[in-house]
This record gives C-alpha cells, sequence and structure tokens, in this order.
C-alpha cells in the first residue's frame, strides 16, 4: 500500500499473462465495491487499452509515439507545478523528460525526478517492499489556518501545539528524533501579499520524542519566520526526521532531561487519550477552546467505513 488509492505489486510473466491478471485485478474490485481502477504495467492513462498496458508488448517505435501522446503531468509523481516547470525548460512530453539529462533534472528539481528519467528509460530505482514498514522514515504534522497568521505570538502557539501532537506520533511509533524541521507558507492566492516561504532544521543534541524539547526546539525557530513585517502565513508543519528506535537509544539518568525522566510525554498520551488532545499541552498548547486559526472542519464527511461510532443509523 502506497497511500489511499495506490498500490504497488510485483508481477512477474509475459505480456499475454499479466494482462488478462489486470482485467481480472479490476473485475475483482469492481464487483463488491463499484470502485473502477486501473491496472498499470507502466503507463495507465489511455482509454485505447481498456485499463490495462504493459509497455513490454510494444516495440520501441510504438512506446515512443506513445510517450509522445503523454504529458508529464500524466505521469505518477510529477504534479501540477513540476509541470509548469518543465514546461519552462521544454519539456513537455513524457518523451521528452525521458531523453533528458537526469543528473541536470536532479539538480533542478530532485532525486525522485532523476528516478522518474531513469525508470522511464526502464531502470529500476526501488526495490518494492515486501514487508510493512513497522516505522515511518519520517513524521509530519501540517495544517492550513482558518485565518492567516501574522503574529508571532499566534505563530508560537502554532508551533507549540503541532509539536506536541507530531510527539504524540513519534511516541506512538516507539523511535525517538534527531532532527527537527518548521516549515511555514504564505497562500499562493493571497491578493497583496509577496508569496514567502521559510524551512528551518535544528538539529536536537541529544535524540528525543519528549514534547518539551521537541517545543523548545521548534519554538526556537520562531525568529527565522518573520525576517520582515507584513508575512501572512496560510499554514505551517513541524517535520520530524532522522529517527531511531527509542529503545535502542538510551542516555544515562543523569544526561537526560527532567521532563524525559519524569516522563511527561507518556503521562500526556493517557490524559489526551481519555480526555481530548485539547485538554492540557506544553508551553501555549492545550487549550480547551480550540483557537480560532485552526482549520474549520464542520462539513467533514463521517467515517462511516472505519470508525463504529459513525456509522450512520436507518430508522425505518
Amino acid at each position: 500500500m502506497y497511500s489511499i488509492d495506490d498500490s504497488w505489486l510485483k508481477l512477474r510473466g509475459p505480456p499475454g499473462e499479466l494482462e488478462p491478471l489486470g482485467q481480472e485485478i479490476r473485475r475483482t474490485v469492481l464487483q463488491p465495491t463499484g470502485i473502477p481502477v486501473r491496472v498499470a504495467i507502466g503507463i495507465k492513462k489511455n482509454p485505447a487499452f481498456d485499463g490495462v498496458l504493459d509497455l513490454r508488448r510494444f516495440p520501441e517505435e510504438q512506446v515512443n509515439r506513445i510517450l509522445d501522446s503523454l504529458h508529464v503531468t500524466d505521469l505518477w509523481g510529477v504534479a501540477g507545478r513540476n509541470g509548469k516547470r518543465l514546461a519552462g525548460l521544454g519539456i513537455h512530453t513524457a518523451r521528452e523528460l525521458r531523453d533528458a539529462d537526469p543528473k541536470w533534472l536532479r539538480k533542478q528539481f530532485s532525486v525522485v525526478m532523476e528516478r522518474t528519467v531513469l525508470e522511464l528509460r526502464g531502470q529500476k530505482c526501488i526495490e518494492l517492499e515486501t514487508q510493512p514498514r513497522v516505522a515511518n522514515d519520517q513524521l509530519i504534522y501540517s495544517r492550513s489556518f482558518s485565518r492567516k497568521i501574522t503574529d508571532p505570538d499566534e505563530m508560537h502557539q502554532v508551533l507549540s501545539i503541532y509539536a506536541q501532537r507530531v510527539s504524540a506520533r513519534l511516541r506512538a511509533q516507539r523511535s525517538v528524533a534527531g532532527v527537527l524541521t518548521v516549515w511555514a507558507s504564505t497562500g499562493w492566492a493571497d491578493e497583496g501579499t509577496v508569496p514567502h516561504s521559510a524551512n528551518r532544521a535544528v538539529t536536537l543534541v541529544v535524540p528525543s520524542d519528549d514534547p518539551i524539547a521537541l517545543t523548545k526546539a521548534a519554538c526556537a525557530i520562531l525568529p527565522d519566520l518573520f525576517p520582515s513585517p507584513g508575512i501572512r502565513y496560510a499554514r505551517a508543519g513541524v517535520v520530524l526526521t532522522g529517527l531511531r528506535p527509542a529503545d535502542g537509544f538510551r542516555l544515562l539518568p543523569v544526561f537526560q532531561p527532567e521532563s524525559e525522566t519524569r516522563g511527561i510525554g507518556a503521562v500526556l498520551d493517557d490524559i489526551t487519550r481519555k480526555l481530548g488532545k485539547e485538554i492540557v499541552g506544553v508551553s501555549r498548547s492545550g487549550l480547551k477552546t480550540p483557537p480560532d486559526w485552526e482549520m474549520k472542519r464542520a462539513m467533514l464527511l463521517k467515517r462511516c467505513t472505519t470508525h463504529w461510532d459513525e456509522l450512520p443509523v436507518a430508522v425505518a
């Protein structure tokens, strides 16, 4: 499982065997759920292939014509913003991307774009994971605001709340973090405001899952987020990287911060689990009345497929 609507499978066999298997997968999903899916053994967005395509069955010239017909944004992992940047570099189609210099594109974009180019050439860049991950490689807590944040004091509250919430996720997977990053950006459609984004990272002296240590690290970055007045932030996030198992990293008690030796993180988890995540917190978080900048979610649909207490009730 890659995301809510993406899964990767490792298949072996010639196109004559795999394409019927792809059709069987589509029928198997469609019959009980009514959800149409596509099976891509290479490329999928072309109605002529009836939802299943294996590029290996085509000669090179025809593959080139297929890639010529595909815009770069139709490729998995190439979003609209990157598509605009590629267009500015004269790269519009999948074939033009395949034939570009991968090292140069890595410098212009990232290693992900380089891998996309190499995979278009048939080179395998990432091994399929056969076992589910025990823990995430990074943890992120980010949200958009219901109104713009212009006051450093309010951003202090944002970072306090976000650092505490992402630290709870860290403890839930029994990891500690070595690096904390804070990012914030303005809205792209905010009229009268110059677009601005900030991204700052701090390496923790001691890898930790302690909410107090992580909150202090996040709030220490606060002065860097407002280099000039008039910045109107629309969203922000706290990212934890450099994760490692908590049980594989232990300090002698004399070197541990007092908040860690007293198990404040575990106490917070117990309280918020029983009474709610807003009931108690670190620094400027823990407000019983939610701040007015938090994302509005009054129109969320019920999660009737994953939460028993949100099942719809029919009255006859």
